[in-house]
């Protein structure tokens, strides 16, 4: 089942702030992680939230870096490394699956090559990365990339483009960045008021998320502004 063993913060409710960018993230990798099979590689593996979805793997490194905006207490890293060298032999992975964590890659042109010497030849990477999203893990957040940056980023460095998806649409989009500035500038006062900070974040998250998927339904969507690319490679 979808979401199984995936805890909450990245499987959540209709009440959760981050709620439309975290339900088609996991709607994404859901369909795609089958396909996964082999050693695999979790490349900026944080707590390694969506380990559940690849079942078809004989087994799942987690592998990351330390990160002045990011805390790694309570994570599931099995191998650190210092942003440049992966320490692993060439071709010893099947598979590569890396989410959320380009963005937080300053020199990508250093990392790309390093993932593509580890693999396989025909072993599959699958990637997400966001494209509309507030900054985050700040100072650590570098970039953002359309789908048309992602194809040459990936073409470049030797991977073939098997699939690519924009995942959320521009209503969504907008919806969230509202949702996003009300968590981050309006809620913390209203907290500060029993019972009252509850219900108001109840109603309030739980109507845009709503309205966000609603409207998308009736009107055009829109896929020029997008919450997050999902694409999935295969080395050449």
């Amino acid at each position: 089942m979808k979401g199984k063993n995936i805890k909450y913060d990245f499987n959540p409710g209709i009440t959760f702030p981050a709620y439309l960018v975290r339900n088609r993230l996991l709607q994404g990798i859901s369909k795609i992680a089958p396909q996964m099979k082999g050693r695999l590689l979790d490349f900026g593996c944080g707590s390694k939230p969506y380990k559940s979805l690849f079942s078809n793997v004989e087994s799942y490194t987690g592998l990351d870096m330390d990160n002045p905006g990011h805390s790694h207490v309570n994570e599931q890293i099995d191998v650190f490394y210092d942003g440049k060298k992966t320490p692993f032999e060439d071709s010893y992975f099947d598979s590569v699956f890396t989410t959320e964590v380009f963005e937080h890659v300053f020199n990508l042109d250093e990392v790309l090559p390093e993932i593509n010497r580890v693999m396989k030849k025909g072993g599959l990477v699958l990637i997400t990365c966001p494209f509309a999203i507030c900054e985050h893990e700040q100072p650590a957040d570098f970039a953002r990339y359309s789908s048309f940056a992602m194809q040459h980023i990936m073409q470049k460095h030797g991977f073939e483009i098997l699939e690519q998806e924009k995942l959320g649409n521009s209503i969504e989009v907008v919806v969230q960045l509202w949702v996003m500035y009300i968590h981050m500038h309006i809620t913390p006062h209203i907290r500060k008021i029993p019972i009252v900070g509850q219900i108001f974040c109840f109603l309030t998250y739980t109507f845009l998320n709503l309205f966000a998927i609603g409207f998308g339904r009736i009107f055009p969507q829109g896929k020029e502004l997008y919450l997050n690319n999902i694409l999935l490679c295969k080395k050449a």
